[in-house]
């Protein structure tokens, strides 16, 4: 639909062309484009582009406020992290105090050392304390003895002639003990394999 304006018959404006365009287009056409409509152009473009300014700038200022607010939360979480573990070397500390403790009444009662059995009773009063803590937070010892090796669980230290009625490939002895999180391997285990 054309509109008139001033006697002069305007076409619509295509999308996406501006009306510097269609003035251009109509200066080329012969009509001459006029000065106050070149500053409207100018001026309508001005606050367009001081309005994505601003939009800008407020983008880059909400990003840099994420950044900091994700950096402050993965803070917590380490420190949170840190002190719950700090909880379970102290409650492993506590234990062990205990242990030592026991050992030495019974050191104060007889007016001798401590019996070996005593001294035994403490470490694994203190080993029975973490092993409790640790299942508590999902981690548990790996079951290696007379199940077959698994490169994904098992970290092979020492190849062993199989023995009678033993099976190549299967764990034998057990160097270190591995532990599981939950499913994932938290600790391999050091073992001996048949071969």
């Amino acid at each position: 639909m054309e509109e008139r304006t001033n006697g002069e018959v305007k076409k619509p404006r295509a999308a996406g062309e501006s009306e510097v365009d269609r003035e251009a287009a109509g200066e080329a056409a012969g009509q001459p484009a006029t000065v106050e409509a070149l500053e409207a152009e100018v001026e309508r473009l001005r606050h367009e582009a001081e309005r994505n300014w601003q939009q800008f700038l407020q983008t880059a200022a909400d990003l840099e406020n994420y950044r900091k607010h994700a950096a402050r939360q993965r803070e917590e979480v380490v420190a949170s992290t840190r002190r719950t573990m700090l909880g379970v070397i102290l409650g492993v500390v506590d234990t062990l105090d205990r242990a030592v403790e026991h050992a030495r009444s019974r050191e104060d009662a007889g007016g001798d050392s401590p019996a070996p059995e005593s001294i035994a009773y403490g470490i694994e009063l203190a080993r029975r304390n973490v092993l409790e803590t640790l299942a508590n937070m999902r981690v548990r010892p790996m079951e290696t003895l007379g199940r077959p090796f698994d490169p994904r669980q098992h970290e092979a230290v020492e190849a062993v002639p199989a023995g009678d009625g033993t099976v190549p490939g299967v764990v034998v002895g057990e160097i270190q003990r591995g532990y599981l999180f939950g499913e994932d391997v938290l600790r391999p285990a050091r073992v001996r394999v048949a071969q």
